[in-house]
């Protein structure tokens, strides 16, 4: 299992464009397999990547998810294409739906039959990518569309993808999926057999299944567990993660965050590789707002398993 660490305010900085940058250079020379750059309310990820970009030469470098609804896909084409253009190959682009809750007054977009609008974003999208016109009348998105960008890279693109329609999407339209706290149980019994059948029945090679989640390397889990219910509770009223936290058979985030001492954690980490995750990204926890010591003492044991998992 391959393993990033979030940057910006996931990696313990101040979501500034120029922390986010700091960050990716420290996690590249750290040995880290990939930068994630959240796409929330701060910079915008694919910016942000650009300049990390620039500023690295290896790292892989992952936007942590971008609403399709808030980019048609040309605009998304042309963005992604000129940012792998930059980081010379080096972006994946992760994308997804967002939520039934936030869609509508955030873009003033309908939240109506998401797999659909999903399945014709990525009709229109992966085409641009690989450098063909498209002509394409959907029944949500219809574009007559090319983009003069030939000879750069396609980026390889991940979903956000927790239904059986997405996941389906996910294995057949993309590369897998990039998940946030899913649990392992979920992972091993809803996500990985889903995506392998698809990939198989599509004749496509194994998808990547991607999970994001809380740690803390601490010897306080009671507390640490506290900050994460504190700081992500929110994301288990959203229906979407409801559903997975639900299979888990769990309260909220907090009951699936990596908590504990190294031991602790390792076995953790290593139930996740287990139950079929390819990747693990790190959004780092601390024990209160000024404590110096958890995020070091995270990165240094995932530091120790690179490779190992």
């Amino acid at each position: 299992m391959r393993i990033g660490v979030g940057v910006g305010s996931f990696g313990g900085g101040d979501g500034g464009v120029d922390s986010q940058v700091e960050q990716t250079i420290i996690a590249e020379a750290d040995g880290f397999h990939s930068a994630w750059f959240t796409h929330i309310r701060g910079a915008d990820s694919l910016i942000s990547v650009a300049l990390a970009g620039q500023a690295t030469s290896s790292i892989e470098l992952v936007t942590g998810v971008i609403p399709v609804y808030s980019r048609e896909p040309l605009l998304m084409a042309q963005q992604a294409l000129t940012v792998n253009a930059v980081c010379n190959g080096r972006l994946t682009l992760g994308i997804g739906l967002a939520h039934p809750e936030s869609v509508p007054r955030t873009w003033n977009h309908s939240y109506e039959r998401p797999g659909r609008f999903m399945y014709e974003y990525l009709s229109i999208l992966q085409p641009l990518l690989n450098d063909q016109t498209v002509e394409f009348a959907g029944d949500m998105i219809s574009t007559s569309a090319s983009l003069e960008l030939a000879g750069i890279e396609p980026p390889s693109v991940l979903l956000a993808a927790l239904a059986p329609k997405m996941l389906r999407m996910a294995a057949e339209l993309a590369d897998g999926t990039l998940l946030w706290v899913t649990g392992p149980k979920t992972i091993r019994t809803h996500i990985a057999p889903r995506l392998a059948e698809a990939a198989k029945a599509s004749g496509r090679p194994r998808s990547r299944i991607v999970a994001a989640l809380p740690i803390c390397v601490t010897d306080e889990p009671v507390r640490a567990r506290q900050r994460v219910e504190n700081g992500f509770s929110r994301y288990g009223q959203l229906v979407n993660y409801r559903r997975v936290l639900d299979i888990e058979g769990v309260d909220g985030p907090q009951n699936v965050a990596i908590v504990g001492n190294e031991a602790e954690v390792e076995v953790q980490l290593r139930n996740l590789a287990e139950a079929g995750a390819t990747d693990y990204f790190a959004a780092f926890v601390t024990l209160a707002r000024d404590d110096g010591e958890s995020i070091p003492r995270t990165r240094d044991l995932l530091k120790s398993l690179i490779g190992k998992l």
